[in-house]
C-alpha cells in the first residue's frame, strides 16, 4: 500500500508533463500573454504577514485528493472563497489539477475575481508555461514541489516567477530538500504528511523548520486540524498555515472556516 502512495506523485507528474504539451499547442504563451489578468500587479502574500494583515491560514479549496477521494463536490469555489475571505484568511489556495483534485484554472480565475486578498496556484509546476498560466489566470504566488523538482528547476522556476511579478511558495517534505532552498523563494512550507508512506508527523515539521534560514517566511502544510496545533506552529516561528481540507470536507466550509478562525 505505501508503495502504491509513493508512486502517487510519479503517476501525476507524468500525466501533468503529457497535459502541458497539449496546453502549449492550443493556447501559446503569446495568446496567455493577453488575458486581463496578466498585466495585473500581483499581492505580495510576505509583505501582508510580515504586516500582520489576516490571521496567517493559507485556506484551501480543494474538492478531492488522491489520498482521500472525493471531499467535496458541491462546493462553490467564489461561495467558500469569499467566506475565507470575509473571516480573515490571509490568502487563498486554489487547486488547479483536474485528474487528480478535481480542480481548475477556472476555479481559480473565479476567485480571483471575488476576492482582494492573494490568491495561490496549487498545482504540480514542472515547466515555465505553468506560470505564465498562473500569471495569466490572476495568480499571486504559486507552489513549487522539491519532491518533483531538482534544485537546479526550482532555481529556474523560481526566477522565471518572480521575473513575472510572483511570489514563490517552496513546499518541502524531508531533510533531504533543504538544499532546494534559493534566492528567489519567498515562503518555505514543510508539508507534515510524509509522501512515501502518508502519515503525519508534526514533530518533524518542527526539527526541519530549525534548519531554515530566518529570512524566510515558513508555512505549515497539511495535517493541521485545530487551533492547538496552530498555536503550536505559532510558537515555532511559523507565520502561515496551508489547511483545506480540514474544512472542505464540512458541509459549508465557510463556516468551519469561521469556527476556527475565531479561536485565533
Amino acid at each position: 500500500m505505501a508503495e502504491d502512495k509513493k508512486n502517487i506523485l510519479e503517476r501525476i507528474v507524468e500525466r501533468t508533463r503529457a497535459t502541458v504539451q497539449i496546453r502549449k499547442g492550443l493556447m501559446p504563451p503569446a495568446v496567455l500573454e493577453r488575458y486581463p489578468f496578466f498585466n495585473r500587479q500581483p499581492l505580495a502574500i510576505s509583505d501582508r504577514l510580515k504586516a500582520g494583515m489576516g490571521n496567517g491560514i493559507i485556506a484551501e479549496f480543494k474538492r478531492q485528493s488522491p489520498s482521500k477521494g472525493v471531499i467535496n463536490a458541491a462546493a462553490d469555489p467564489v461561495e467558500v472563497a469569499t467566506a475565507y475571505a470575509r473571516y480573515g484568511a490571509s490568502a487563498i489556495s486554489v487547486l488547479t489539477d483536474e485528474p487528480f483534485f478535481g480542480g481548475s484554472m477556472d476555479d481559480l480565475m473565479r476567485v480571483r475575481e471575488a476576492v482582494d486578498i492573494p490568491v495561490l496556484r496549487k498545482d504540480f509546476i514542472i515547466d515555465e508555461y505553468q506560470v505564465l498560466e498562473a500569471k495569466a489566470i490572476g495568480a499571486d504566488l504559486v507552489l513549487l514541489i522539491a519532491a518533483c523538482l531538482s534544485s537546479a528547476e526550482v532555481k529556474q522556476l523560481a526566477a522565471f516567477a518572480r521575473n513575472l511579478g510572483l511570489e514563490v511558495l517552496l513546499e518541502l517534505h524531508d531533510s533531504e530538500e533543504l538544499g532546494h532552498i534559493c534566492e528567489n523563494v519567498n515562503l518555505v512550507g514543510i508539508n507534515n504528511r510524509s509522501l512515501k508512506t502518508f502519515d503525519v508527523d508534526l514533530q518533524r515539521s518542527l526539527d526541519m523548520a530549525a534548519r531554515i534560514p530566518g529570512s524566510y517566511l515558513k508555512v505549515a502544510e497539511s495535517g493541521i486540524h485545530n487551533i492547538d496545533q496552530v498555536k503550536l506552529f505559532q510558537s515555532n516561528g511559523f507565520s502561515a498555515f496551508l489547511m483545506g481540507e480540514h474544512f472542505m470536507k464540512e458541509a459549508d466550509p465557510g463556516e468551519a472556516f469561521r469556527r476556527l478562525a475565531s479561536q485565533l
